[in-house]
């Protein structure tokens, strides 16, 4: 099913791409809807599309082999998730979890590169702004884990000195 433009001025992510960058992407793009409390994809899944919210909200955990789930991120309309399906990772690195009723356009992050690849100005546009979307949430992710390691640290002293 293909997307309509009338439905991507209302996105942020598609926010200062020019004409001919929208014309490439959005045939890319296809529905996709999520109930709240649905998991969208678990880490570890094969990573295949990237989703940009429409509506609603998601919830980004990680569940690190030896400590608890860290919830890195509540992500609302125009923002990304599943950004490993374009940077090359074979799994995804976290759960993705429908907070609410969702509402997002999703693509194959095959796709994209490959549009990346044929349309090399436009793909570079359309990367920098994937890039934009996903780095604020690294600070936010850097402090739930620091939170995580100094909970820990503590608990480890409060043993120790017994």
């Amino acid at each position: 099913m293909e997307v309509a433009m009338q439905a991507l001025p209302d996105n942020p992510f598609f926010t200062g791409l020019t004409p001919e960058e929208l014309n490439l992407i959005v045939p890319l793009f296809e529905p996709y809807t999520a109930t709240a409390g649905q998991v969208i994809f678990k880490q570890g899944d094969e990573a295949t599309h990237l989703y940009v919210i429409q509506r609603g909200a998601v919830t980004i955990q990680y569940k690190p082999y030896d400590g608890p789930i860290i919830t890195l991120s509540h992500l609302q309309q125009g923002e990304i998730f599943g950004w490993s399906s374009v940077v090359g990772g074979p799994t995804y690195t976290s759960d993705a979890i429908g907070t609410t009723e969702v509402e997002a356009l999703r693509l194959r992050g095959s796709d994209l590169v490959r549009l990346c690849a044929e349309q090399s100005t436009a793909g570079g546009a359309i990367l920098a702004k994937l890039a934009e979307a996903v780095s604020p949430r690294w600070t936010y992710a850097r402090e739930q884990i620091h939170g995580v390691l100094e909970n820990h640290t503590q608990s480890e002293n409060s043993h120790c000195g017994k």
